[in-house]
């Protein structure tokens, strides 16, 4: 037999321009240093006159960095000490600014360029704020918190919170401690000395200001989770939760090809509904006297309210008792925001059953918290789109919420009302303020669902207006510290992300870098189409597509159709920016040259289209979603030749899932598909993703039921291919393991089962890349030609 190479020649009819410069399935899955790498983040210099960007050596995982103004150029070993980094706080009047690089964490001042480093640890810092007179930087160590005094250059403990019992606390009560004590004259006279000198160095602390502070003991029955201090140095306010027990069985993932030869065996995660999330326990403490109270959570709106009721009732079981179990919105602290005074707390709390999220602001007199903002859904609350902070006259609050359908920008005044600065069915996301509150840049997508660019927002009016025109392909942006310029990066189809500088206020665009290789450039590549399916299923807007298509359709002759479906569930390939599937779209180029038509969507559940779209899916994974494609492969059939007798479709992860939905529940239209890394059954599956969408397997059986391929398995007619990682440690390999043992005891023909011992999920060799598209292009050429 031939030796299969996939190297397409110009077709004699109808060959694209692009049919010169082929491409083979070989380098298509090559690894993408031969695309050239891209610009992977960016920041500014001290002065803003330079911008300094990351970039992934070639052949190497290792990371360079490079200055990119006036010219690009690699920066030395021996410069890096002298640079800032993209972590970076600025302090009330923008005059400085607290670097962290490394863990250890420098102060720069604006005006004059000097750089001070501030500590120099083994245990890195974290969370660097300015002190309310800005003449002190606070920042954390582990759950400690510390403070460096700018006139002494002095690092002093401020707080030291403990998970412990307090040593000085009076024993539990023990009836035999009592009694030795009563006993043993010696036993009760060396407790007494211990108390003694105890007590002595306790006053000689609290007496002397030089010596450290004590320690806050919060009890051995908890963990901290997250801390926040005030910036006056007054309070700290911290997230407890209880110690956890054995909550479920963790996963084993079996390794076979080992260094070691020998098999090894990894503890993985444990599946959903048992890993439940413990609700958390915010505790105030007064720094000044070490008094701890406990924050009250009863004011916040529906809090004692269970919206599970109902399925609790009927699978007959317990009613919730009580409050329901809160978490803090990110345990990395971003759900405890200060204002600069440290006058004013906000909260961001998430109900476990993630129906509610809360933005309060705690009551220090009472300890408690008086709501600004609740938002809810019935189905869940994205865990997006949650940025919140303090505007500059430390009264005002701004927030992200989708409460509109869309996320969108609001502020909430110190008098309680609530006010929308951006509004329509667009998202806006990423913001980032300038040092008066007067106005915003963030990310939109006003044009279309997949066309980003920054936006202007003026506070007073609301007025909204693009401040880039980089062709829809921004991927993220940074304020230089004098606000006049922004570093964007930005990307398009065939061009992974680069770095430009635009006019804050709006104008021409410095393109700075294009780190394409020449070879990948010289390529011509099919410029996918951006189309809009109408949706036949009550979808309430249209699907959004790429179709990749020859230029010229030859008349008369139907085209077999190719359906990719992205990752995630919850992720959009549909846009202007380079897409996450750089090395499907070339194989989506050498599909159409040996002629194929393919199109890609943002089917429901996928990012960028609002809440609704978002939770079509809630309860019926897997139903809308093959709606969208349904209605794709007939609206191919009616506008672009497609032939609905050959249609294949495949993607990996939530593709693999949406390809046994579709070749098991749709038989008859779909003939061949490639389940890339799929899951297999929703209950196998991780509990932070899978509960959101299906509540828990014991709550909501029939959600599970219903959104599980493996329930449909004897429906397969088609020809399936199934390809993953034997290390897999996202989705499982026995996702795979168990739908082929289902389909040998259903006695299913025309189904295969590729195994990758080192991938795990995000494959990484060129050689499995390889494998893989080459059974994918074989089971299509056999299948639908």
């Amino acid at each position: 037999m031939r030796k299969f190479a996939l190297i397409f020649a110009a077709a004699a009819i109808g060959a694209p321009a692009f049919a010169q410069t082929p491409v083979t399935l070989d380098q298509a899955m090559a690894h993408p240093d031969w695309i050239g790498n891209p610009v992977e983040t960016s920041w500014w210099s001290w002065d803003s006159k330079q911008v300094f960007f990351k970039q992934k050596r070639a052949a190497s995982p290792l990371r360079d960095t490079f200055a990119a103004m006036p010219r690009v150029r690699q920066v030395g070993d021996t410069e890096l000490a002298a640079l800032d980094t993209e972590f970076i706080t600025f302090n009330r009047e923008r005059s400085r600014a607290v670097i962290l690089r490394n863990g250890d964490l420098f102060e720069r001042d604006l005006k004059t360029g000097v750089l001070t480093q501030i500590s120099r640890n083994t245990v890195p810092a974290a969370d660097p704020q300015y002190s309310a007179d800005g003449a002190a930087v606070q920042f954390r160590i582990g759950h400690d918190w510390f403070s460096w005094n700018r006139a002494d250059r002095l690092v002093a403990p401020v707080a030291m919170p403990r998970a412990m019992k307090d040593p000085a606390a009076a024993p539990d009560e023990d009836y035999l401690r009592t009694l030795q004590l009563r006993l043993i004259a010696t036993l009760k006279r060396q407790k007494d000395d211990r108390d003694a000198v105890r007590a002595n160095n306790e006053a000689q602390r609290r007496a002397d200001p030089t010596r450290a502070p004590a320690a806050v003991y919060l009890g051995d029955k908890v963990v901290i989770d997250a801390s926040a201090l005030s910036p006056d140095g007054r309070w700290l306010l911290v997230a407890v939760s209880p110690k956890s027990s054995d909550n479920g069985r963790v996963g084993k993932l079996p390794r076979y090809v080992t260094e070691s030869g020998y098999e090894e065996f990894d503890d993985q995660r444990t599946r959903v509904g048992r890993n439940l999330p413990l609700a958390q326990t915010l505790k105030l403490i007064e720094l000044r006297s070490n008094a701890v109270r406990d924050i009250s959570l009863d004011a916040l709106p529906g809090v004692k309210e269970d919206p599970l009721a109902a399925m609790r009732a009927a699978q007959k079981l317990e009613p919730l008792k009580g409050s329901r179990a809160l978490r803090l919105e990110d345990d990395n602290g971003n759900g405890l925001v200060w204002n600069a005074t440290g006058t004013r707390l906000a909260v961001m709390l998430r109900a476990v059953d993630n129906k509610d999220r809360w933005i309060a602001v705690v009551d220090f007199d009472k300890a408690g918290l008086q709501p600004l903002h609740r938002l809810g859904d019935k189905a869940w609350i994205n865990s997006r789109f949650n940025e919140f902070g303090w505007l500059p006259d430390q009264q005002t609050l701004w927030l992200l919420s989708e409460e509109s359908g869309y996320s969108h920008l609001y502020t909430i005044g110190s008098d309680g009302r609530q006010r929308a600065l951006t509004s329509g069915n667009w998202e806006a996301s990423n913001v980032r303020w300038n040092a008066d509150g007067s106005l915003a840049w963030l990310m939109c997508n006003r044009k279309t669902p997949g066309d980003y660019e920054v936006c202007a927002v003026n506070a007073k009016d609301g007025a909204v207006r693009e401040v880039t025109q980089l062709g829809g392909g921004v991927e993220d942006f940074v304020p230089s510290p004098d606000l006049r310029k922004l570093a964007v990066r930005y990307s398009a189809s065939y061009m992974p992300a680069q770095l430009a500088v635009v006019p804050a206020n709006g104008g021409a665009a410095q393109r700075l870098t294009d780190t394409r290789t020449a070879e990948f450039k010289a390529r011509e590549w099919i410029q996918p189409q951006f189309v809009s399916i109408p949706s036949t299923h009550g979808a309430g807007q249209p699907v959004q597509g790429k179709l990749y298509r020859p230029a010229q359709l030859e008349a008369g002759k139907k085209y077999p159709v190719v359906l990719f479906v992205h990752g995630a569930g919850y992720l959009q390939n549909v846009s202007k920016r380079y897409p996450n599937y750089f090395r499907e779209q070339m194989f989506h180029n050498l599909l159409v040259e040996k002629g194929y038509i393919v199109l890609d969507l943002d089917y429901r559940a996928s990012l960028g289209y609002g809440r609704d779209w978002r939770t079509a899916i809630y309860r019926q994974m897997g139903h809308p979603e093959l709606e969208d494609y349904v209605d794709g492969a007939k609206w191919l059939a009616a506008n672009h030749q497609g032939d609905l007798g050959k249609v294949g479709i495949y993607g990996g992860s939530y593709g693999g899932f949406m390809t046994f939905m579709a070749l098991m529940r749709e038989p008859e239209l779909f003939k061949a598909g490639a389940a890339l890394r799929p899951v297999t059954d929703w209950t196998t599956y991780n509990h932070g993703y899978t509960a959101n969408i299906l509540n828990t397997p014991d709550l909501d059986p029939e959600a599970y039921k219903k959104s599980s391929p493996i329930e449909y398995a004897d429906q397969l007619k088609g020809h399936l291919l199934i390809a993953h990682g034997m290390v897999d440690d996202n989705v499982f390999y026995q996702d795979s393991v168990r739908m082929a043992q289902r389909l040998i005891e259903l006695k299913k023909d025309h189904w295969e089962l590729a195994s990758y011992p080192l991938e795990r999920h995000a494959y990484t060799q060129p050689e499995s890349w390889y494998d893989q598209y080459r059974r994918i292009y074989q089971l299509f050429e056999r299948t639908l030609k």
